[in-house]
């Protein structure tokens, strides 16, 4: 008896001690009641749980050809310190991410070159198309905002991607439970049966972007997804032509932890799906391991609009393979607190309603 009374209610994790009326183990917390077995059991896949395994093979990327990269140029932004990779066609005067002046330092060297490109698909006026629809129907946006907002610049730019194909191998077990509500003419009772839900399953991921510029925030990034890889070709410097690219300052190995994290959430989504039946699903733990893992790097085109309005910098980011627009945009106040207001009247008036309702029922 000593050792069952160590057991923790898989509940609400009070301890469990053994009922004598009932010949089972019962929480005194929570009152649910437990089979022996079943809970040895439990315990037991409990210390067989394993930690995560997410190791990669890390083959990102590869080295320049002689004279390939002889015609490109490099220019480095003074005040964010981004490193712009150009052609000698394309004449940078401005840094797309943060709109001051850049200067030209030389030629490329000591960068990866490119496994896969992306081409641009969409041009500027699809940018500036695009732009304008991403301010219609916004009932918080002030109204002169469209009228006054100004584009001070707009630049394509080839977005730096780590893309990871991986196998996971995953291990997951689910809190579960089962609700019964019933009545009679004096009382209302739910019943409530917990179980544990075990799924294991093998999942593959192909080409999982990470971005591997710090000037490029990842949510703005994330947002702008998905890309159609089919769409992509080895890397030629042809596509550079007219565009500039962000050099990488994110390694492949400081990006595995973000693509774990995503490989990691949906596996453990997709597994969860298959959990039926119950009334609640919920992540009680999970051990993960990768096989078949690579990594590659690949440029993903993006539209940057830079915009001013009342002295302040707004920036958009377009997707320049699908045309999804992305951006933070000014909220009008008086506008948030008439539309605030305007739902607790309706509120109000609906909850009204209903007691007029009930009271004319009763």
């Amino acid at each position: 008896m000593a050792t069952l009374l160590a057991y923790k209610c898989p509940c609400c994790n009070g301890k469990i001690e053994f009922d004598s009326e009932s010949q089972r183990m019962k929480c005194p917390f929570c009152d649910t009641e437990f089979d022996v077995e079943t809970l040895k059991h439990y315990d037991e896949d409990l210390k067989t749980d394993s930690q995560d395994d997410l190791r990669w093979e890390k083959e990102a990327g590869s080295g320049w050809q002689d004279g390939e990269a002889d015609g490109l140029n490099v220019y480095v932004c003074n005040s964010c310190g981004g490193e712009i990779v150009a052609d000698d066609t394309t004449a940078a005067t401005h840094c797309p991410f943060c709109g001051n002046p850049v200067v030209m330092t030389g030629k490329l060297s000591g960068a990866l070159r490119p496994d896969y490109v992306i081409p641009f698909k969409l041009d500027k006026k699809a940018a500036k198309d695009a732009l304008k629809r991403h301010f219609s129907g916004k009932k918080l946006l002030p109204k002169v905002f469209a009228d006054e907002n100004h584009i001070d610049e707009i630049k394509g730019v080839y977005v730096p991607f780590w893309l990871f194909d991986a196998t996971a191998n995953a291990n997951v077990r689910f809190k579960c439970t089962r609700v019964r509500r019933w009545s009679d003419s004096r009382y209302h009772y739910t019943e409530t049966n917990h179980f544990s839900a075990v799924r294991a399953g093998s999942l593959s991921f192909a080409h999982v972007p990470v971005d591997g510029s710090t000037k490029m925030a990842d949510d703005l990034m994330e947002s702008i997804e998905p890309y159609d890889f089919s769409e992509a070709v080895d890397f030629q410097t042809a596509y550079l032509s007219g565009y500039f690219a962000d050099k990488y300052d994110v390694t492949a190995e400081d990006s595995v932890s973000r693509a774990n994290a995503r490989i990691k959430r949906s596996t453990e989504e997709a597994l969860s799906d298959t959990v039926r039946g119950y009334t609640t699903v919920l992540l009680e733990s999970s051990s993960m391991s990768l096989s078949e893992s690579s990594a590659k790097y690949a440029l993903y085109p993006v539209w940057l609009l830079a915009t001013s309005w009342r002295d302040q910098n707004y920036l958009f980011a377009m997707n320049g393979q699908t045309g999804k627009m992305v951006g933070d945009l000014p909220m009008d106040k008086s506008a948030f607190w008439r539309y605030f207001f305007q739902t607790l009247v309706i509120a109000g008036g609906v909850t009204l309603g209903l007691l007029s309702l009930l009271h004319f029922v009763v």
